[in-house]
């Protein structure tokens, strides 16, 4: 039986440019520990009001999986080498989730 368990975990979703940028900074920040695991998911396209006009962009969408602690540092580190002047980064919190995942990602963030 799996054992679910209030969760210390968290998954910060971030768009980006290009796929090029998704992976590079998706692969930094694994490597740095900041996150556990990122999921690059492909093709997104965005429509969003920018500086008083409606724009269309194609885009790429990850979710990188850290713990609690992480998110902050993280979400700056992904900041401060994003090519957006306002990167969208949400953190989202993981409700519950089985005993071996969130202890891998806790292991491996942070």
């Amino acid at each position: 039986m799996t054992t679910i368990l209030k969760s210390e975990i968290v998954s910060v979703y971030v768009v980006f440019a290009s796929e090029e940028e998704a992976r590079r900074i998706g692969r930094e920040m694994v490597e740095r520990r900041l996150a556990a695991c990122v999921n690059i998911l492909g093709d997104c396209h965005s429509i969003y009001r920018w500086q008083g006009e409606i724009e269309e962009a194609d885009e790429m969408a990850a979710i990188f999986k850290t713990s609690w602690e992480s998110a902050e540092p993280l979400a700056a580190a992904i900041a401060e080498r994003h090519g957006y002047d306002v990167p969208a980064i949400a953190i989202w919190p993981i409700a519950a989730t089985t005993r071996d995942y969130q202890a891998w990602i806790l292991k491996n963030s942070g």
